[in-house]
C-alpha cells in the first residue's frame, strides 16, 4: 500500500497524486498541515527533516522531494509510462520541472495566486506591490514554457508525462487569479494544454476540498 502524506491544497502533493492517478496506483492520502500553529509533528520531521510535503511511504521505503517521488511512482509501478522514451525528451522534462520549481512556484502561486485569491478570500488586502512586481517574472515563466512544447496535446507530445503532472497544479491555481487568466491568453498553447489537462479524470480526482 502506498501512503502519501501531505495536504490536498498543496501543488506538490497534487503533483504526486496526479502521477499516482495517471499510473492507476491505489494510495492513501494522510493529511499533514505544515501551516498548523504547532507545525508538523516530530515523528513526521524525523522522516522529512525539512518539514515539507509531500512524503511518500511504500512499505519501509520513505521518500521526499516531489521530482524524486514522481520518478519513483513511474518506475516502481505498472501502468502507462510517464517519462519519455528518448534522452532528449527526458532532459526536456527535467528542464521544465526545474523551471517550475526554481521560477514558477514562488511567482505564480505565492506572489500572485495567494495574494490575489487566498488573502482576499480571507478578508485581507492583497499586496498590490508584490503582485505588480511578479508580473514580469510570470510573463518570463509562461513564455519559456510556451517555447518548450515538444508536441501536442501534452507538454512533451502525444501522452502525458511527469512534466504535465508537475505543471498542472501550479498553472491551474495561477489561472484563478485575474492576472493569471489574462497572462495565459498571451501563451495560447499553454492555455490550451491547461484546459485539456484540467478535463482529465486524474485532475478531477485530485481536486482539493474547497475551504469552508
Amino acid at each position: 500500500m502506498i501512503e502519501l502524506l501531505g495536504a490536498d491544497y498543496s501543488v506538490y502533493v497534487r503533483s504526486a497524486r496526479l502521477a499516482l492517478e495517471e499510473k492507476g496506483v491505489s494510495y492513501d492520502l494522510t493529511p499533514i498541515d505544515i501551516f498548523a500553529p504547532e507545525g508538523p509533528s516530530s515523528a513526521y520531521q524525523t522522516l522529512h527533516p525539512f518539514g515539507k510535503i509531500p512524503l511518500l511511504k511504500h512499505g519501509d521505503f520513505h521518500l521526499y522531494e516531489t521530482p524524486a517521488i514522481l520518478r519513483y511512482v513511474d518506475e516502481a509501478f505498472g501502468g502507462p509510462a510517464l517519462q519519455p522514451a528518448t534522452s532528449k525528451l527526458r532532459a526536456r522534462m527535467a528542464q521544465i520541472q526545474s523551471i517550475l520549481d526554481a521560477y514558477a512556484y514562488r511567482t505564480l502561486v505565492w506572489d500572485i495566486y495567494v495574494e490575489r485569491v487566498v488573502k482576499t478570500r480571507e478578508g485581507a488586502p492583497a499586496d498590490e506591490v508584490r503582485i505588480a512586481s511578479a508580473l514580469g517574472p510570470a510573463r518570463t515563466v509562461l513564455a519559456a514554457l510556451e517555447t518548450l512544447f515538444e508536441g501536442d496535446p501534452f507538454l512533451l507530445g502525444d501522452l502525458p508525462s511527469l512534466a504535465d503532472c508537475h505543471a498542472a497544479p501550479m498553472l491551474s491555481l495561477f489561472e484563478i487569479a485575474e492576472e493569471g487568466e489574462l497572462l495565459l491568453k498571451g501563451t495560447p498553447r499553454l492555455a490550451a494544454w491547461l484546459s485539456l489537462f484540467k478535463s482529465r479524470a486524474s485532475f478531477q480526482a485530485t481536486a482539493p476540498v474547497p475551504p469552508d
